[in-house]
């Protein structure tokens, strides 16, 4: 989860889901509520742990703080020096997310059809908006995690893309790479109130809505794939606080136009087996966490 957050365009939700600790994490995030603060105070320490499922928590939570520290910087090269090849890689793996979760639906009606068309419409939207300029206070900086954080949970909406339109990602990256404590508390503290509120509204669509939600999540999967699609053409660029002239907006185009409109080498047959090796992963952990839910 945290290498598929670092990278902006894909959801470390895709990666919960098709490991099947979606529903579990929903759940574990639920619990850090009241009755664990109470536990907490009244110095309950195992209650606690067992109540907001710590195992299970920690965890996880150091694998995503492990993988973004040690991955920030290798990703930012392959965005910078290998792009074709590193969205190649992601866009077999949400194709294959998208087909695994879209199994998960036990019963297509009408209204489960039409959640998959909204949910693929927001996420292609998201895909094709626009990076704005925002502040630098520590009061958008809460907001951004706050946002961005609920994306990262929903499988197809990619947490890293909103931070991208909402023109914190580099900023955030930066911060982590600098250590600046203030910056970084204050993301984190935005990322606490968001998720823990999401979770509750999340959780209870899973279980009230099920076949719905899922398939709106599925659609958000399938709408993301603009995003991840490996060969693009900038049409747009904007200079950042570092002179650095970055991509703004940005046009799918064939493989075979690829070299021809922007000079670059395609990478086609790199970037096929990429996406190859991306869509057997999915097939593969999908079978792994079948092989280890549990039978009722």
């Amino acid at each position: 989860m945290g290498a598929a957050d670092v990278v902006p365009g894909v959801s470390g939700g895709t990666i919960a889901f098709i490991t099947g600790i979606y529903e579990e994490l929903l759940n574990s995030i639920r619990s850090v509520n009241g009755e664990a603060i109470k536990l907490l105070l009244r110095f309950d320490i195992a209650g606690f742990w067992k109540h907001i499922n710590g195992n299970f928590l920690v965890g996880l939570l150091a694998g995503i703080g492990f993988s973004i520290v040690l991955l920030s910087r290798l990703v930012l090269y392959l965005l910078a020096n290998e792009p074709e090849m590193l969205w190649a890689f992601f866009f077999g793996l949400i194709v294959a997310s998208t087909v695994v979760v879209a199994k998960k639906i036990t019963k297509w009606t009408p209204a489960v059809v039409l959640a998959f068309i909204i949910g693929a419409a927001i996420a292609y939207w998201v895909t094709i908006a626009t990076p704005t300029q925002t502040p630098e206070t520590l009061w958008f900086i809460f907001l951004s995690g706050a946002i961005a954080i609920c994306a990262m949970i929903l499988p197809g909406i990619s947490g890293s893309f909103i931070l991208v339109l909402m023109a914190k990602y580099e900023y955030i990256l930066n911060a982590l790479k600098e250590l600046q404590i203030a910056t970084i508390l204050t993301f984190v503290a935005g990322c606490l109130v968001g998720i823990l509120s999401f979770s509750h509204v999340l959780n209870w669509m899973l279980k009230r809505y099920h076949n719905l939600t899922v398939s709106l999540l599925t659609g958000f999967m399938l709408g993301s794939l603009n995003k991840v699609w490996p060969w693009k053409q900038t049409l747009e660029t904007y200079t950042d606080r570092h002179g650095e002239i970055k991509p703004l907006v940005q046009a799918n185009v064939l493989p075979t136009e690829y070299m021809q409109l922007t000079g670059q080498e395609p990478y086609l047959l790199y970037g096929i087996l990429l996406a190859i090796f991306g869509f057997v992963l999915v097939y593969f952990l999908d079978k792994v966490s079948d092989d280890h839910t549990p039978t009722v």
